[in-house]
C-alpha cells in the first residue's frame, strides 16, 4: 500500500469516526441524573471563579476528582454554555483513544490491524455511547489506555523511558476517576510480568522520577484539596465514593456474577458474535494447546490478560455500573482486529453500516430521548412563569438539569423526617452523601405568597391532599412532570405532623 493512498485511508477512518462522535451533539439535551451531575458542578466551578473545588448546589462536591469538570469547564469557555460544549470532550477523547488503538495494533502487528482495530472499537455500541455522553469514562478509558500502552512498549523495546509515560497518564487517570486510576492498572502489569516470569522488571520502572512525575501529575490537586478541606474531603471522596463503591453495592439487584458478560457482549456489538466465533475457531484449532499458544505471543497473553482482568476485577466489587469495565474494551477491540484481518471486506462493510445506524439512531432516536430525560423542557416553562428570586420546590421526582438550564435554585420537597434521614450528616459513611441538593419541609412552604412546584404526575393527587390550597394553576408539563403555581391558605405541616394530629 503506498503512503498515500494509506494517508487517504486513515483519513478517510478519522472522519469518519468523528462525524460518529460529534454528530448531533448540539441537539442533546443534558440527561438527568448523571450528565446534569457533571454539566452543573463545571458550571458552577466556572461561574465562582474557583477551578479547584468541586461544588454542586453552592455546596462542596467530592464525588470525582478536578480533571472531568476542567474538560467541561474548558469547553464552555470556548464554545459558551451549551450541549455541544459540556459533550466536546468526551467526543475528542474517544478519538484520541481510537486513534491509540490503530498506532498500538499497528506497532505490535500490521497497517491492517491498526484500521481494523480503530474501527472496530469506534463502532462498538458502548464506545459510541460513551463518546456523546457528559460521564467520565471516555477520559478514563483514554488515560488507561495510555498507561499500558507504554508500559508494553517500554518493556518490549527496552526504551524503559517510555514508563515516564505510563506515570504521567496514570497520574492523569487518578486525576480523573481516582486512585483506580493507578491501582488496576499497575494490578494488571504485575500480574503480567509474573506470568511472563519477569518479576525483575519491576524494579527496573525508574521508581524515584515515575513517582515524581506521578505526584506532580496527578497528586498536586490531591495534596491541594486536603489543604483546604482537610478530613472532610478524605472521609467523603476516599471513603464514600470509592472504599463504599467497592464494598457496598449501590444497585443490589445489579449483582449477578454474568453480569459483566452481559455488558460485554451488549456494549461490544456488532463486534462481539464475531469475536466469539472467531475465538471459538481458534479453540477448536488448537485445541488443548489453545492456552500456550496464546501465551508464546507476547502480545497476545498481554492483550487477552489485560482485558480478562479488568472485566474480573469489576465483577469483584460491590457496586456494579455498565460503564466500570469499558478499559476492557480497547484490548478487545484490538483482539478482535487480529482475529478478523483476513476479512477486511467484512470489517469494513459492517463498520460502515453499523455507522449509518448510529447516524440515523442520533437525529431519530437519541435527540428525541435525551429531551425526554432532562428538564430542558421543564426549565423553559419556568423561565416563562417564574423569576430567578421566586420560591421554586420539587416533589417526588427532583430534576438537576433544571437547576442546571434555568440558573436559579429550585428545593426538593420532603417530609421533616425524610429530610433529616436524607440529608448527609459529618462523619456519616452512607450513600446520603449524595443528596447534596437543598431541601424543604412543608412546615417552610409560604403563606398567601405564590410559589411553584415541578410536581411528578404520579405525585400530584398526594401532594394537593396535603396542602391546604388556596388558589392553584396549572401552567404545563413534560413527560414526567407537571407545573404548578400555588397559593397556600395556612400552614402545611408534614405528613408525620399531621398524623399525630
Amino acid at each position: 500500500m503506498s503512503d498515500l493512498k494509506l494517508e487517504k485511508r486513515v483519513m478517510a477512518l478519522f472522519f469518519f469516526l468523528g462525524l460518529l462522535f460529534f454528530a448531533g451533539n448540539s441537539l442533546m439535551a443534558v440527561t438527568d441524573p448523571v450528565e446534569c451531575n457533571y454539566a452543573l458542578t463545571a458550571k458552577e466551578m466556572l461561574e465562582s471563579g474557583d477551578y479547584l473545588s468541586p461544588r454542586i448546589f453552592g455546596h462542596y462536591w467530592y464525588d470525582k476528582p478536578a480533571f472531568f469538570y476542567w474538560e467541561i469547564m474548558l469547553g464552555y469557555s470556548i464554545f459558551g454554555m451549551t450541549e455541544f460544549a459540556a459533550r466536546f470532550f468526551s467526543a475528542v477523547f474517544a478519538l484520541l483513544t481510537a486513534f491509540l488503538a490503530y498506532a498500538f495494533a499497528r506497532r505490535l502487528y500490521d497497517e491492517r490491524t491498526g484500521i481494523y482495530a480503530a474501527l472496530i472499537l469506534g463502532t462498538s455500541l458502548i464506545y459510541f455511547c460513551l463518546a456523546k455522553l457528559i460521564i467520565t469514562d471516555m477520559a478514563l478509558m483514554f488515560f488507561f489506555s495510555a498507561i499500558m500502552v507504554f508500559f508494553y512498549l517500554g518493556w518490549q523495546t527496552g526504551q524503559r523511558k517510555l514508563y515516564y509515560a505510563c506515570y504521567a497518564f496514570a497520574g492523569l487517570a487518578v486525576l480523573t476517576k481516582g486512585p483506580i486510576g493507578i491501582l488496576l492498572p499497575g494490578f494488571v502489569m504485575v500480574v503480567y510480568l509474573l506470568s511472563r516470569r519477569k518479576a525483575g522488571e519491576l524494579l527496573r520502572l525508574h521508581w524515584p522520577l515515575g513517582i515524581l512525575i506521578f505526584l506532580v501529575t496527578g497528586g498536586s490537586w490531591y495534596y491541594a484539596m486536603y489543604g483546604l478541606h482537610g478530613e472532610d474531603f478524605l472521609h467523603t471522596f476516599l471513603g464514600i465514593h470509592n472504599y463504599l463503591r467497592a464494598t457496598v453495592s449501590e444497585h443490589p439487584k445489579d449483582n449477578v456474577w454474568y453480569y459483566y458478560l452481559a455488558i460485554f457482549f451488549l456494549g461490544f456489538l456488532p463486534w462481539s458474535p464475531l469475536f466469539l466465533r472467531e475465538l471459538w475457531k481458534k479453540c477448536r484449532i488448537y485445541g488443548k494447546r489453545s492456552l500456550a499458544a496464546l501465551y508464546e505471543d507476547p502480545a497476545l497473553s498481554f492483550l487477552a490478560l489485560w482485558a480478562v482482568l479488568v472485566t474480573g476485577f469489576y465483577q469483584c466489587m460491590a457496586t456494579k455500573y455498565p460503564t466500570y469495565s469499558f478499559p476492557a474494551f480497547f484490548p478487545l477491540a484490538i483482539l478482535t482486529a487480529y482475529l478478523l484481518r483476513e476479512r477486511g471486506r467484512l470489517v469494513y462493510r459492517l463498520a460502515v453500516g453499523t455507522g449509518v445506524v448510529y447516524l440515523l439512531l442520533i437525529y431519530l432516536a437519541a435527540v428525541p430521548f435525551f429531551g425526554q430525560r432532562s428538564g430542558k423542557a421543564m426549565s423553559r416553562l419556568l423561565m416563562e412563569h417564574a423569576r430567578a428570586e421566586d420560591l421554586v420546590v420539587s416533589y417526588g421526582n427532583y430534576a438537576t438539569s433544571i437547576v442546571l438550564y434555568r440558573s436559579a435554585p429550585m428545593y426538593y420537597l420532603k417530609d421533616r423526617a425524610a429530610i433529616e434521614r436524607d440529608v448527609p450528616k459529618p462523619g456519616d459513611l452512607s450513600w446520603n452523601a449524595k443528596n447534596v441538593m437543598e431541601h424543604i419541609s412543608f412546615e417552610k412552604l409560604p403563606v398567601e405568597q405564590d410559589f411553584y412546584v415541578v410536581c411528578a404526575k404520579n405525585n400530584r393527587k398526594e401532594l394537593l391532599g396535603r396542602l391546604p390550597v388556596a388558589d392553584m394553576e396549572e401552567l404545563g408539563e413534560d413527560r414526567k412532570n407537571v407545573l404548578l403555581r400555588l397559593r397556600l391558605a395556612g400552614p402545611a405541616h408534614s405528613a408525620e405532623y399531621t398524623r399525630s394530629r
